[in-house]
């Protein structure tokens, strides 16, 4: 049983991303707002700050640690500094974890979530994003090698009702 919705999840992967354009919504498309472990799509009209986030080929990013309040929606605006594609995923460490071993498996996999954002070398991307679940997340560039090489950061969502600041 298990190896057969293994198999059916591959399969819909595969079939997703033979269907997809690219990591990120894109331009004119509508984006699913569909509740995650760490969050739900923004509208980017509520957005109550920007930040800004570097990637580059050293396989890090700027800042590495986001402190949110929860319930705040962020634009987070991502420009990739590098040669080399890079992306910022936001999720779970075991979400990141399982979809890194997935983007091993098959290399060419590619997505179209409002929790992704896909950037070519010398672009810029961005994700609005709600963070309406208090807790410790991740975020990671999950192109193979670059998640296995430490290009990853943290996101802290404080409670609503939480004194401790913001970053």
């Amino acid at each position: 049983m298990k190896n057969i919705r293994i198999r059916f999840l591959l399969s819909a992967l595969m079939l997703s991303a033979s269907l997809a354009h690219a990591h990120g919504p894109q331009h004119g498309t509508t984006v699913k707002k569909e509740q995650q472990a760490f969050g739900i799509a923004g509208d980017a009209t509520k957005v109550a700050r920007t930040i800004a986030i570097t990637m580059g080929d050293d396989m890090r990013f700027s800042p590495d640690r986001i402190e949110v309040r929860e319930g705040e929606t962020l634009r987070l605006r991502i420009h990739n500094k590098g040669q080399l594609l890079h992306e910022l995923v936001i999720g779970t460490p075991k979400q990141l974890d399982e979809h890194a071993a997935l983007m091993q498996k098959f290399p060419g996999m590619e997505h179209d979530e409002a929790h992704m954002a896909h950037v070519d070398p010398g672009q810029r991307g961005e994700i609005v994003w709600r963070f309406n679940r208090a807790g410790e997340f991740d975020f990671a560039c999950l192109i193979n090698g670059h998640y296995q090489a430490g290009m990853r950061g943290k996101i802290i969502v404080r409670p609503a009702g939480s004194k401790e600041g913001k970053r």
